[in-house]
């Protein structure tokens, strides 16, 4: 029982997934109007968030699973080259979601 408690990788998973997503949808290289930059982020969130519902839904996430899950992701997102203070406030929203 406690192995299963430890075992993130699903999580951890997730988080890559969740990241790669986020980077496909929204590159660093991208170049739009704050507008813009608005209007396709809260679309993008919306899709994020049914995707984080979903794994919610199948996956039963204790305080460790949900924190490996938020640092996947925000390695992602860092290791693409996205700025730590966007990436953290990012990484803030999936983990309060969770």
């Amino acid at each position: 029982m406690v192995f299963g408690w430890l075992d993130a990788s699903d999580a951890k998973q997730f988080g890559k997934s969740l990241g790669s997503f986020y980077i496909a949808q929204m590159p660093v290289e991208l170049k739009l109007s704050e507008k813009k930059f608005a209007e396709r982020t809260q679309t993008v969130m919306r899709k994020m968030a049914g995707q984080v519902d979903s794994f919610k839904a199948e996956h039963r996430l204790n305080a460790y699973k949900k924190a490996q899950l938020g640092n996947s992701f925000k390695w992602a997102l860092k290791d693409a080259g996205y700025d730590v203070a966007y990436t953290d406030k990012l990484t803030d929203w999936l983990v309060t979601r969770l």
